[in-house]
Order: structure tokens, then C-alpha cells, then sequence
């Protein structure tokens, strides 16, 4: 007997939904725990013997995927107000061992997370509320199953979607019947009163995923604007990755059960509808993206694409290219310091800057700073001439900085740079988390080990923004 994955879902996990966390803050999201609560009765009607939750909320390695290891896996909601909501089950460990088998086969990085693995990190080995939540609508009528529990890693999509063919390999070669329930919230911006500011991408985020979804469009899912991403502030979207990549095989329907934001989260439950096909959906997948990256490099200015040019130059020729005919007279006559970073699937690449311009032009800035950004951020590894077309570039050019007056400061308008002795510190501004102008000078101090005490003067400066 060939075992299958019979059921795909995706649900969110607001510990609010709980009843015991929410103590009626529930009710405002009724339909989501509505559809939950039907997922609860579908999976019991199915009685699966394996249930697969891929989460965002265990122990995250952002180089590998980790996979529960021991016999058994516990958890509760005390850090919620809700320890009376406590969750234990048997890990499927042959299943979960086959998967760990065919990733490293295929070079896929996994990790194998047991007691003594986290506690080199002081982590506890424990079940997530990304895990809790949606199984608690399915344990309330089902519980003969045991658990292949997974945590995301900072993985290319690609490799999470092939990631996810392995799994419907490994349950194929084996004779249990499993679910597969994506776990994951959608954009964390879509109120100013929620966990995070308002941010118009999140609603767009949202609409866009669910629709791509809903229709089977997996190319779209695995092209989506990577801006977009990274503002919506989401964290479900890995976790579809590696569902899509178990549904392997199949065209996809999506039906979306419920979708609601009243918190300034947004939370869809949706089921899926498979039907066999020979699409090659990795072909769909890559061309879609070759497309989406000939479109993104039209639109970019000529700061931008100097920088891209300059680092593929660099990692194809093993030296420094001449300066381009395109480059502006502004760009050859002017003198500024430059900040370029580069973003890969909406993670910090590589950043590398100059307060003070070290060159003699802003052409000649970029182009040294691109190149800095891929090769010497200390932060990271080298970047790789495969990878080029998943790095999103930007470029910001300072403005001469002026002093300034605590007063006068604007931490989304203005820039930092604050000075005591030798010591100094600079921060960009409209940066995510520094809302005041007290924080902002609070980081920026601690950035350049000046106390509060000391005196110190200030000096303020724009950024304009290429991307």
C-alpha cells in the first residue's frame, strides 16, 4: 500500500483564537475559528495517521530546515496566559528520518532538533503556538495521529518547493495516510492599532497571495514582488512553499474558507482541491522568474543598474568594469557618500557604505560599494554569480550633513550622525522599529559606544533612495 498526503490546508495561529487566551477576544475573529473548527472535523473524518505542520514559530535556522526529532514533542500556551492548554504527541520518526534521508540525498539542509541539540542554543525542545494553535481545533475531535513537525529555514523558495516534493516522496514510500497543514499568518501591517504600523502593501500582499492561491497559480506564488513581501510583513508564505512543493504532481484549487484582519494580522484558512497532471510546474516556476527579473531590470535608474552591472562585472570578469556611457552627468560631478544594499528574497544580502564620499565621484562610489556589499559584508558569505537574479538592489545617495538640534530631527526624514572625540555613529533614516526621535539617538549612541552623558553633537542628513 502507497501511502498519500490527502488533505492540504493552510491556517493561521493567532493565540487569541483560543478561547482561554482570548476570554471572548475570540469572537471578533468568529470566522476564522469557524473555519478552523471545520479543517478540526474534516481531519478527524479523514483520520489521517500522520498530521505534517510546517511552521514558522519553532527554534529557526536561516540556514536549514528543522525537523522535531525525539520520540514525543510537548508544548503549551502559558507564555499566552493559557498553561492549561498543553499539547503532547508522538513524533512519526521513521517518516520524519526518511525525510531527513532524502533531503541531505539531495542537498537540502535539515537539522535534526532534539533536547540536547537546542540546548547549545538555549533553546527548549518544545511544540510552537505556530503548531498549538491550528492543531487545537483538530485535537478537540481527532487524536489517533502522530506528528511530523517542521520549522521553515531561510532557504530559497526552490529549495523549500523541493523540499516539499521530497515529503510527498517520503509518504509515498511509506503506508500512512498524512495531512498537511501549512501553518502561517499573512501580512502583520494592516492597522496602525495591530502588532506593527499600517503598511498599504500588507492589504495588497494579502489579496494578491490569496487570489494565486485560490487559482493554482503557482508560478505567481513563487514570483511575487519581493517589495511587496518584505513590506507586508507576513510570515505563512515559506510554509506554502513547501505545501506546493508536496503537491507535486497536481494541478491546485485553492477555496478560501474564511479571511479576516480585525486585528491588523491577516488570517485566511483555506483547503485545497488536487487533480493529477504532467505540468512541468518547475519550467512555469523558472520562467516566470527569468520574466519577472527582465521586467524588474528594466525598470531600474541608472544608480541602480551601475550597481548591479558593476557586482556582475566583478563575480563574471574578476575585475573592476570601466565606467559605463550611461552614467549621468550628476552622478560624475558630484561627490557623496553611498550606502548600496542588496536584498535576496526580502533578506538583507549584503549592505556596504560611506558617510563621506572615499572616491571621486558618486559613480565611482557605486560602483566600489557594490562590489564592497557582495564581497566584503562581514555579516555574510560572498555572493554568488548564481544568485544575481534574485538580489534586489538598491542605492542611497547622502546628502552633505548639516549640524543639528535634537528638535530639528525627523527619524523618518533625517539621518544621523552623532560625534564625541574620536568616536562616531551614523543611522539611516526611516528605519522599521525607530519611530521617535528619542530612539533614534538612544541606537545610534549605543551604535558608537558614546554614553548619554557624554557630550556629543549631532549632524543630520537625507538619503535619496534609488531602487
Amino acid at each position: 500500500m502507497m501511502g498519500k498526503i490527502i488533505a492540504f490546508y493552510t491556517m493561521p495561529h493567532p493565540p487569541i483564537i483560543i478561547p482561554e487566551v482570548g476570554r471572548g477576544e475570540e469572537k471578533k475573529i468568529k470566522n476564522t475559528y469557524d473555519a478552523c473548527a471545520r479543517i478540526g472535523g474534516e481531519i478527524a473524518e479523514l483520520k489521517p495517521e500522520v498530521i505534517i505542520v510546517v511552521t514558522p514559530h519553532g527554534t529557526m535556522f536561516s540556514d536549514a530546515i528543522a525537523l522535531s526529532f525525539e520520540s514525543s514533542i510537548s508544548g503549551n500556551l502559558k507564555q499566552f496566559g493559557a498553561s492549561k492548554v498543553s499539547m503532547n504527541f508522538e513524533i512519526d520518526m521513521d517518516l520524519t528520518g526518511k525525510i531527513m534521508i532524502k533531503a541531505r540525498e539531495n542537498n537540502i539542509p535539515t537539522v535534526e532538533v532534539s533536547t540536547s541539540f537546542l540546548k547549545k542554543y538555549g533553546r527548549e525542545y518544545e511544540l510552537d503556538h505556530g503548531s498549538i494553535v491550528p492543531l487545537y481545533f483538530v485535537v478537540d475531535k481527532y487524536k489517533s495521529f502522530k506528528l511530523v513537525h517542521i520549522t521553515y529555514g531561510g532557504l530559497s523558495p526552490m529549495q523549500l518547493y523541493k523540499f516539499g516534493k521530497l515529503i510527498k516522496e517520503a509518504i509515498e514510500e511509506s503506508n500512512e495516510n498524512a495531512v498537511f497543514i501549512g501553518s502561517g499568518d499573512l501580512s502583520h501591517h494592516l492597522k496602525d492599532e495591530g502588532p506593527y504600523d499600517y503598511n498599504p502593501y500588507g492589504e495588497v500582499f494579502d489579496a494578491e497571495i490569496i487570489s494565486l492561491l485560490t487559482k493554482g497559480d503557482v508560478a505567481g506564488v513563487f514570483n511575487i514582488n519581493p517589495e511587496m513581501v518584505e513590506n507586508a510583513g507576513e510570515c505563512g508564505l515559506r510554509s506554502y512553499y513547501i505545501m506546493i512543493g508536496a503537491m507535486e504532481g497536481n494541478e491546485i484549487k485553492g477555496e478560501l474558507l474564511s479571511y479576516e484582519g480585525t486585528f491588523g494580522v491577516g488570517y485566511a484558512v483555506m483547503k485545497f482541491d488536487l487533480k493529477n497532471s504532467d505540468r512541468d510546474i518547475l519550467s512555469e516556476i523558472t520562467n516566470e522568474k527569468r520574466k519577472k527579473y527582465k521586467e524588474r531590470v528594466k525598470k531600474e535608474d541608472v544608480y541602480v543598474r551601475l550597481a548591479r552591472e558593476s557586482l556582475t562585472h566583478y563575480l563574471i570578469e574578476g575585475n573592476f568594469m570601466d565606467q559605463p556611457n550611461y552614467v549621468t552627468e550628476e552622478m560624475i560631478n558630484n561627490k557623496r557618500g553611498v550606502f548600496v544594499s542588496l536584498k535576496k528574497f526580502g533578506q538583507l544580502r549584503g549592505c556596504i557604505g560611506t558617510i563621506f564620499p572615499v572616491t571621486e565621484s558618486v559613480a565611482s562610489e557605486i560602483m566600489r560599494n557594490s562590489i564592497e556589499a557582495g564581497e566584503g559584508d562581514p555579516r555574510f558569505s560572498h555572493v554568488l554569480e548564481g544568485e544575481l537574479e534574485d538580489i534586489v538592489f538598491s542605492v542611497d545617495v547622502l546628502t552633505e550633513p548639516v549640524p543639528a538640534l535634537k528638535e530639528e530631527l525627523d527619524p523618518k526624514k533625517y539621518g544621523i550622525i552623532v560625534r564625541s572625540g574620536r568616536k562616531s555613529g551614523l543611522l539611516l533614516p526611516d528605519l522599521a522599529g525607530v519611530n521617535t526621535i528619542e530612539e533614534q539617538i538612544s541606537i545610534v549612541l549605543n551604535k558608537a559606544s558614546i554614553s548619554p552623558n557624554e557630550k556629543y553633537s549631532i549632524e543630520k542628513f537625507e538619503v535619496i533612495r534609488h531602487k
